[in-house]
C-alpha cells in the first residue's frame, strides 16, 4: 500500500497511482491529518477520499506511531497520550475514542486501533504493560466504532494490533487476545523500529501461526522487496512502507535486476530503460542516463520518475508473488527472486 502520509503520495499524482502504478488502496495519517488541513476541512470536503480525488480504499492508522516517535514530546497515562504538535509546539490529547471519532472524519476505510508501539530495545517488563494497556484500549477503540456511525455513507472496518515487542509469549498473547477481539482483519505492529530483520521474521511467523488465517493479516511499516516475499511465506497479506517514496526520492531504485544508485556516474552513458521487465510505463521509457541527468540537474521530475518507478515495482511484485501462490510455485519462485531483488548493479 503506498503511504500518502498527509494527503499525498510524495511527487505522484492520483491518476498516475491508478493509471500507471496500480495501486488498490494508499494510506492517510491520523496524526498529521488531524493537524493538516484538521478534521474540519476534511468534513467540509466530504472526507479525505473527495478531499484528494482518490475513489479507491484508504487506510488510516491511528496515530500511535507517530505519538511513538514524539519520546521528548509526548506523555502517556492510561486515558491517552498528551503531545505537542511538531509544526507549532501546540499541545494534543488523543485518546482510543478520539482517535477513533478522527478516522471517522477522515473517513478510510480500514481505521486502526490506537495502540503504543514500543521502542526497540525495550525491557520485557516495559514490553509487557505497554502491550496489555494496548489491549485495554483496543476494547475501548472497539466499543467506541461499536457505539457510533460511520458519518460518510459507508462501512469502516477496525484493525486491532498485536504488540509485545520481541518477546515470543508476550507476542502469542498479544495475538490471542486480538483474535478473540474477532473483527475483519488483524495487523501486526511494532516491527519496523529498528529491530533486526531476525527477530522481525521470528515474531511475525510466530503471530501468524495463531491469527486466523480466513482474515488478512497486515504488518505495518514493512519493508524492503527481500522483507516483503519472507514475511509473504510466513502468512503475511498486507503491506505498507514509506521505504519506496523516500529512497526514489534520494535516488535508489528498486528493480527485477537488482538495486542501483541513479545518482552514480556508472549510469551516465547507459541509454537503457529503467526496468524493461516493468509493468510501468515511466520504467519502460526513461533510461538510466536521463533519470539520472534529472538528479544531477537537482529537477524535481527526477524525484517523480523514481518514485513512480519504485511504486509500479513494489505493486509488481506482490501482484506476481499472489500469480504464484495461486499457481502453486510460490517457493520457487521466491527462492529464484531473492538474490536478484537483493543485489546492487
Amino acid at each position: 500500500m503506498p503511504v500518502g502520509t498527509i494527503g499525498t503520495v510524495k511527487t505522484v499524482q492520483q491518476r498516475d497511482l491508478k493509471e500507471q502504478i496500480q495501486a488498490q488502496i494508499i494510506l492517510g495519517n491520523t496524526y498529521h491529518l488531524y493537524l493538516k488541513p484538521g478534521t474540519d476541512i476534511l468534513e467540509e470536503a466530504g472526507g479525505l477520499h473527495k478531499f484528494i480525488n482518490w475513489d479507491r480504499p484508504i487506510l488510516t492508522d491511528s496515530g500511535g506511531f507517530q505519538v511513538y516517535s514524539l519520546s521528548q514530546r509526548r506523555k502517556i497515562t492510561e486515558k491517552g497520550v498528551t503531545f505537542r504538535s511538531h509544526i507549532d509546539g501546540s499541545k494534543h490529547f488523543f485518546s482510543p475514542e478520539s482517535a477513533m471519532d478522527i478516522q471517522r472524519s477522515i473517513g478510510a476505510d480500514i481505521i486502526m486501533a490506537f495502540d503504543e508501539c514500543t521502542p526497540y530495545p525495550c525491557t520485557y517488563e516495559y514490553a509487557r504493560k505497554s502491550m496489555e494497556m494496548t489491549h485495554r484500549w483496543l476494547k475501548r477503540c472497539v466499543n467506541h466504532v461499536n457505539n457510533t456511525s460511520p458519518i460518510y455513507d459507508y462501512k469502516q472496518t477496525l484493525f486491532p494490533i498485536v504488540q509485545g515487542s520481541v518477546y515470543k509469549d508476550l507476542r502469542a498473547k498479544s495475538a490471542e487476545f486480538i483474535a478473540s477481539m474477532e473483527q475483519d482483519g488483524n495487523a501486526i505492529g511494532g516491527l519496523s523500529v529498528g529491530e533486526p530483520a531476525e527477530d522481525m521474521y521470528e515474531m511475525t511467523d510466530h503471530v501468524c501461526q495463531i491469527l486466523p488465517k480466513d482474515k488478512p493479516r497486515y504488518l505495518m511499516g514493512v519493508g524492503t522487496p527481500a522483507n516483503l516475499l519472507e514475511c509473504i511465506s510466513l502468512g503475511v497479506d498486507m503491506f505498507d512502507c514509506v521505504l519506496p517514496t523516500r529512497n526514489a526520492r534520494h535516488g535508489l531504485l528498486y528493480t527485477s535486476e537488482g538495486i542501483l544508485n541513479i545518482k552514480n556516474a556508472k549510469w551516465k552513458n547507459v541509454h537503457e530503460p529503467l526496468d524493461p521487465n516493468s509493468t510501468a510505463e515511466t520504467s519502460r521509457l526513461h533510461t538510466k542516463a536521463y533519470v539520472r541527468h534529472l538528479f544531477a540537474a537537482k529537477e524535481s521530475l527526477g524525484a517523480q520518475i523514481a518514485s513512480m518507478h519504485n511504486l509500479a515495482f513494489f505493486l509488481w511484485l506482490v501482484k506476481e508473488a499472489r500469480k504464484h501462490i495461486i499457481a502453486g510455485t510460490f517457493s520457487v519462485w521466491k527462492d529464484e527472486m531473492m538474490p536478484k531483488i537483493t543485489r546492487r548493479l
